[in-house]
């Protein structure tokens, strides 16, 4: 690390950095740059955010940039529209996924609209950032992947992303887009660590990476269930299968490029989200990826999901969220044909 800093929350005391600290890191450089950058949601100044993704921001920023709202998600986003009206460029919390839905008519009638809608004079740089997906035990409407509803809405760019390195990037990216940015942070990922270096240069915003080289089956994935993959990935290496894992890292625009160059040299995909299979992200890329590289597919491109039924209590989340043992099946499948 090259930056010497004693600002809480800046990477460079440290090799290792959380997801949630590489967000707060890149929220903290993003007000830094542009005075224009607000923050706004429930609880996120004075306590920091149930994540404690914003801790210490409002200590060191202000009440007037980092504003704890009321509890009105229509409210948080009604206002992010009139700032970015007036030139500011608001970050948003809505601090479980679920509750995002009171909020859902702000999103995709307002904010996703907007900039056609004045024929393209006015831009909307509002950032949306919503926790989401399970794994932490939570009770009932904390535990959701309502990534398809703002990915199937024109206007809207939909990310997410899966470690803290393009945590602390990809924020940075988020807010200084002119265009509207759902940002999906998946929250059992949150405490998950990697080595930063804040000096290195960022890639595209909605490009996708491979985070695994491999020859034999592309597993494409995005948020939580990168890291699924990744483990697959490397128990299918013990039994001679080389997986190549592909991280999404953004849901709309999806770099179709990025997965169609895998799976021609694979052969085999397999689309792993956590959201239910049904009308999911996976069917779109398995539809795309099938008509772009049908001459070079050795099997049908196959998906995981969670299951079409509302999110189970905490004790039997384990049994629906897609896990080691379901998409290590999946790949099975695909190279048996």
């Amino acid at each position: 690390m090259t930056v010497d800093s004693s600002k809480p929350g800046d990477p460079s005391k440290t090799s290792k950095i959380t997801l949630a600290k590489g967000l707060n890191a890149g929220l903290r450089r993003a007000l830094e740059a542009d005075p224009k950058v607000l923050l706004a949601g429930e609880d996120i100044g004075k306590l920091g955010g149930v994540f404690r993704v914003t801790e210490g921001l409002q200590k060191d920023f202000g009440e007037h940039r980092v504003i704890d709202s009321p509890l009105a998600e229509s409210g948080i986003v009604g206002t992010a529209v009139g700032l970015a009206l007036r030139g500011y460029r608001p970050v948003c919390e809505i601090q479980f996924d679920g509750f995002v839905y009171p909020a859902f008519d702000q999103i995709v009638s307002q904010v996703a609209k907007f900039h056609n809608r004045s024929a393209g004079r006015q831009k909307m740089p509002i950032v949306i950032r919503i926790p989401s997906g399970g794994g932490i035990g939570a009770v009932e409407h904390h535990s959701e992947s309502p990534e398809t509803y703002f990915a199937h809405t024109p206007g809207l760019k939909v990310v997410t992303c899966s470690n803290p390195v393009d945590a602390y990037w990809m924020i940075q990216q988020a807010v200084a887009s002119d265009d509207p940015v759902i940002f999906f942070e998946p929250k059992r990922r949150y405490w998950d660590k990697g080595d930063l270096d804040v000096s290195a240069v960022p890639g595209d915003l909605h490009k996708a990476v491979v985070a695994r080289r491999g020859t034999d089956l592309t597993l494409a994935a995005y948020g939580p269930m990168v890291k699924v993959c990744l483990e697959a990935a490397a128990a299918a290496a013990n039994e001679g299968h080389s997986l190549e894992v592909v991280d999404l890292r953004s849901l709309s625009p999806i770099d179709f490029d990025t997965v169609q160059a895998s799976v021609e040299k694979t052969g085999r995909l397999v689309v792993v989200h956590e959201a239910p299979v049904f009308y999911g992200a996976g069917a779109e890329i398995a539809a795309r990826i099938t008509e772009r590289s049908f001459y070079h597919l050795e099997a049908p491109v196959l998906r995981v999901g969670g299951f079409h039924s509302p999110y189970p209590p905490a004790r039997l989340e384990e049994e629906y969220l897609p896990g080691l043992d379901r998409v290590l099946d999946a790949v099975d499948r695909a190279l048996a044909f």
